[in-house]
C-alpha cells in the first residue's frame, strides 16, 4: 500500500486553492469537509483518504489523479502524448467532462493499438478485420433503429394517401 506524503499533498492543495482564489471555508464547503479538517490537511497534520482527496479535487476543479500523484498514491505516468495533460490542465471544462474525455481518448488508443497489432499479425491479408466495439462506447440498439425506420416509412406512406374530408365540412 502506498504511503501518503501528507505535507506535500497539503502544500499542493493550499497552492491550488490560492491560485483558484478560493477561501478555505469555500473549499471546505465545496468538498463536503469541515474547515478545521481541511486546515489540518493543508498543514500536513492529517492524512486524507483517497475519497477526501477526490472531493477536494472536485472542489478545486482539478484532476483527482493530480492529487493522488502528489499524495504518493499514484505514480506519475509517462505518456507519449500531451493530450491527457492538456485535458487535465483545461479550466473551462468540469472534472467529470475531463474524465469522460480521457476515457474516450484511452479507448481510441487501445482500439487503434489492437487494430495495428492485428494488422501486423495478418501481414498477408489486404485488410485487418474490424476492431471489436469498445465497451466504453455505448452501442445503438438495433430495435430502436428498426423502430425509426418503421415510423419513417409509415409517415411517408401516410403522406402519399389522399385526405378524405366529410361532406358536411365542405360548406
Amino acid at each position: 500500500m502506498a504511503t501518503i506524503h501528507v505535507r506535500e499533498v497539503g502544500s499542493y492543495i493550499r497552492e491550488q486553492r490560492r491560485s483558484a482564489q478560493i477561501s478555505m471555508r469555500q473549499l471546505a464547503k465545496l468538498a463536503g469537509v469541515s474547515n478545521p479538517y481541511l486546515s489540518q490537511i493543508e498543514r500536513g497534520v492529517r492524512k486524507p483518504s483517497a475519497e477526501i482527496l477526490q472531493q477536494i479535487a472536485k472542489g478545486l476543479r482539478i484532476s483527482a489523479e493530480a492529487l493522488y500523484i502528489q499524495a504518493g498514491i499514484l505514480d506519475e505516468r509517462e505518456s507519449d502524448s500531451e493530450v491527457p495533460g492538456a485535458l487535465l490542465a483545461d479550466t473551462t471544462i468540469t472534472e467529470r467532462q475531463k474524465q469522460v474525455l480521457l476515457e474516450i481518448y484511452e479507448s481510441f488508443r487501445r482500439e487503434n493499438a489492437a487494430a495495428a497489432a492485428a494488422q501486423a499479425s495478418d501481414a498477408g491479408e489486404a485488410t485487418a478485420p474490424p476492431a471489436e466495439p469498445s465497451a466504453d462506447v455505448p452501442q445503438r440498439s438495433p430495435r430502436k433503429t428498426a423502430a425509426k425506420r418503421t415510423t419513417k416509412s409509415t409517415a411517408k406512406t401516410a403522406a402519399k394517401r389522399p385526405v378524405k374530408r366529410p361532406a358536411a365540412d365542405a360548406g
